[in-house]
């Protein structure tokens, strides 16, 4: 085995992923305080071609330092747009037929492996505060509530981490439909 180099891992250029097709997902951050986390969220976002990420509340917005540390130039290549109010960024997708799924352990939540997306679906997942989680009253307006399972002692993952493995498994659902 030998490691592959930069040229043979024919990435597209930041122009033709801004053209490229994009799974029809839009990862919405409520609330997220760690500019670490918000640049990972938007590498792992360009490495699955998602849609958006839409910045809400007190999380900070590219151009920044910490940001850019983590996301390593993904702020040029995934579109984002920021809201004072992740309500507001939840009616907007609402209004465009996107189902809203918050990451979260909840009543009735759906477990991760149990989630299913249709052909045409646009989603969006909400992601929240690193202690707080998503906010109440952003669950109460979602179409439900994904939770990963976990069996440790511990009751959380970091957010980062969460939309790392959200964000593979919808990837994996919408590529029975490629």
């Amino acid at each position: 085995m030998r490691k592959l180099n930069n040229e043979e891992l024919n990435r597209l250029s930041t122009d033709a992923f801004k053209t490229a097709e994009k799974l029809p997902c839009v990862v919405v951050l409520d609330n997220i305080r760690s500019l670490n986390n918000i640049g990972s969220v938007f590498r792992t976002s360009d490495a699955f071609r998602i849609e958006a990420v839409y910045l809400c509340g007190i999380t900070a917005t590219p151009p920044h330092r910490e940001i850019h540390k983590t996301a390593l130039g993904a702020t040029d290549s995934v579109k984002w747009q920021y809201f004072t109010e992740t309500e507001n960024a939840i009616l907007k997708l609402k209004s465009e037929a996107y189902r809203i799924f918050s990451v979260e352990q909840a009543e009735n939540s759906i477990t991760l492996e149990q989630f299913v997306v249709g052909r045409n679906e646009k989603i969006a997942l909400v992601f929240g505060h690193e202690v707080n989680g998503v906010e109440q009253s952003i669950i109460n307006i979602s179409d439900g509530c994904i939770e990963i399972p976990q069996f440790g002692t511990k009751h959380s993952l970091n957010v980062s981490v969460s939309a790392g493995i959200v964000i593979w498994e919808v990837f994996k659902k919408y590529a029975r439909f490629i």
